[in-house]
């Protein structure tokens, strides 16, 4: 029966409604007694009809009453009143876990704090031996303080434990998308969470919570529920049967730490998970407190030393060996190396596509965790990949069709990247790629602090400046009226304001040169000259001469270079038809790079007259010029640099159909 405002409940005066739920109606009222805001939940009938429902009810609430711990709600009192049983609670303002998630997924840094501060207190409940056993984002309140855990031990009195698993004879209703599967009658808790000894009645303890909890945090992290179905009967097999879709494929950006914690936490078996949420709390903190070292890869052994300043790790990609190379340098220019070698596969039937004008060469995240570079499928469709360093597989990155030259932003969790004729920035965490503006075809961008990307559009243009969320862009630096053809591949320095690019001479190539320059002098200063792109880390500057990856001491303030060079790595790819190596650097120290003894391959594409691209032609080196027959069914390329096999081509000429 509904209470009305004013109706009293021994010392407590009704206020107002406050919400409903499969543990009956809940209202604020007023604490008459020390005046004070609390919540009353007025309880189903069967407590009252019941004597033994209402007897264990009364002895678990005794025994909550005594938890006191800040993420669960307080019991205060226990009361009957004209065949009207209630509990008065703490009065909590905030919104519940179920109403944040409507909203979306969580950030991965809300996720790991609600999770260890709910297992915390599923840790205080059992040590006393009290089991939830009906943990939900429902009973889940998240408040400025932090969240609170409510309904503590009291979604399941001994006798509705068996009658939660049986489906026959019982109106099972579905309220909303948000809302959860009840059994009309019965105080059931919720099919989407219960663990599989649950559903099939058997008896509940901690690891029970343990799965439960699992499935919350996996519901945070991915925004959707971890069982799923359209009936009971349905969600319940799923339960039994079926494990749900790795969290990785549907976020890329959540670690592989937390991927494997949750799915511990949903072992259909408990002896195979968490034993206590102790050791789930443990977990949780230790992943939130570490998070970038508990993602770094697994090859990597940092030495940290007085004396010694870490300087980079490096990995290759393709059918290449993947090399760590730490540079340390003393007062004398000392170097010492640690070499490092495994492999990075293609994911599964595709091929990486780093090279040519359509090219999608790896780049590393600033937080040095994850790699994202394009790859070709079977049917020719290139799109972005995202690879954690700790992990052993690849994920397609949705909305990322014909994508070109990937950057980060600076938190690492957007791409930016060209495709269709213009900029594109997506979102790691879910939501479709954004057009921010026009950009023909792009040669490179770079993401600053400040939220301003600086990028190249066109081959043979200047540098131009744009917001992220979109707009028109800046001309911030001109080639017009310069010896330089294209100004392109400009890289921010970590003050966010100064950055390095390269001025690209297309007819005098050995006079081409790499700058640095301001957003706010806007006056390009000379570096060195240089016939590829430059990356900037950890206070060096990396380059290329010929294929031999160099670093060089280089101070981003005033753009000056010192010191002797230090070859970094050997038989590094050079794409010489877009003037770039193949590598990319981090300023905590990691380098990426892909391997090879010859020149990048360059990839020539087909186009009709409406300008759809029909199909490419892989070009096995690059080239200088180019005719088509007059059929149009050949196409001959004149190459000038060695083949992949070693076979060198000083001038000849190759045909492709």
């Amino acid at each position: 029966m509904a209470l009305h405002s004013g109706t009293r409940l021994g010392p407590y005066e009704i206020l107002s409604t406050a919400g409903a739920g499969g543990m009956g109606e809940v209202y604020r009222a007023r604490d008459t007694r020390l005046d004070r805001t609390v919540a009353i939940k007025v309880l189903p009938e069967q407590f009252s009809q019941n004597p033994d429902l209402r007897q264990r009810f009364e002895r678990e609430a005794r025994a909550i009453s005594s938890l006191n711990h800040p993420n669960i709600c307080h019991l205060y009192d226990v009361g009957h009143q004209e065949g009207i049983d209630y509990l008065v609670m703490e009065y909590i303002e905030g919104e519940s876990l179920a109403q944040r998630l409507a909203k979306g997924l969580l950030p991965v840094e809300q996720v790991l704090q609600i999770g260890t501060e709910i297992a915390d207190a599923l840790d205080k409940a059992h040590r006393q031996g009290i089991v939830h056993r009906d943990l939900k984002p429902g009973n889940i309140m998240l408040t400025k303080s932090g969240a609170k855990l409510l309904d503590f031990g009291l979604a399941k009195p001994a006798g509705a434990m068996k009658a939660a698993s049986s489906f026959t004879g019982v109106a099972v209703t579905q309220t909303s998308p948000v809302g959860p599967i009840t059994q009309q009658g019965h105080i059931v808790g919720t099919f989407h969470y219960m663990s599989p000894e649950q559903v099939e009645g058997k008896d509940a303890d901690a690891r029970s919570d343990i799965f439960a909890l699992g499935a919350v945090l996996y519901e945070m992290a991915t925004g959707k529920r971890a069982f799923e179905g359209k009936s009971a009967i349905s969600v319940a097999s799923a339960i039994l049967e079926k494990d749900p879709e790795p969290i990785s494929k549907v976020q890329p950006l959540v670690s592989p730490a937390l991927e494997h914690l949750v799915q511990r936490a949903m072992a259909k078996e408990p002896d195979e998970r968490w034993q206590t949420a102790a050791d789930l709390r443990a977990e949780l903190r230790w992943i939130s407190e570490g998070r970038s070292q508990a993602m770094a890869p697994p090859l990597v052994t940092r030495r940290r030393r007085r004396e010694w300043v870490g300087w980079m790790l490096a990995l290759a990609l393709l059918v290449v060996a993947v090399g760590g190379y730490y540079l340390a340098y003393r007062e004398h220019s000392q170097v010492l190396r640690i070499a490092v070698r495994t492999w990075i596969e293609q994911p599964e039937k595709q091929k990486f596509a780093f090279t040519g004008d359509g090219g999608g060469p790896p780049a590393i995240s600033p937080d040095g965790t994850r790699i994202v570079f394009a790859a070709l499928d079977s049917a020719g469709k290139q799109h972005l990949w995202l690879r954690p360093l700790d992990s052993l597989t690849a994920q397609l990155i949705p909305g990322t069709d014909n994508a070109t030259f990937p950057f980060w932003a600076h938190d690492s969790r957007k791409v930016g990247f060209f495709a269709d004729g213009n900029l594109k920035v997506v979102d790691l965490h879910g939501g479709p790629a954004l057009v921010v503006c026009p950009a023909p075809l792009g040669r490179g961008g770079t993401w600053s602090q400040d939220d301003v990307i600086l990028f190249s559009p066109n081959f043979r243009s200047g540098l131009y400046t744009v917001s992220p969320a979109g707009g028109t862009p800046t001309l911030l630096i001109d080639q017009k009226g310069t010896p330089y053809s294209s100004f392109r591949w400009p890289q921010f320095l970590p003050d966010g304001k100064h950055f390095i690019f390269l001025g690209v001479q297309h007819e005098k190539a050995e006079e081409s040169t790499l700058f640095v320059a301001s957003v706010n002098e806007r006056k390009p200063r000379p570096v060195m000259t240089a016939t590829a792109a430059a990356r900037y880390a950890s206070g060096r500057l990396l380059f290329l001469r010929g294929t031999t990856l160099m670093s060089q001491s280089f101070d981003a303030s005033t753009g000056k270079m010192s010191g002797e060079p230090t070859p970094v790595a050997d038989q590094v790819l050079s794409d010489v038809g877009i003037w770039r190596g193949v590598f990319d650097a981090t300023s905590n120290g990691e380098l990426i790079y892909e391997q090879g003894s010859a020149m990048a391959a360059t990839r020539l594409a087909w186009f009709n007259r409406t300008g759809k691209q029909i199909s490419t032609v892989e070009v096995p080196t690059g080239y200088q010029s180019m005719a088509l027959s007059r059929d149009g069914r050949y196409l001959a390329v004149q190459g000038h640099t060695p083949f992949p096999s070693g076979h060198r081509i000083t001038s000849g000429w190759r045909m492709f159909p």
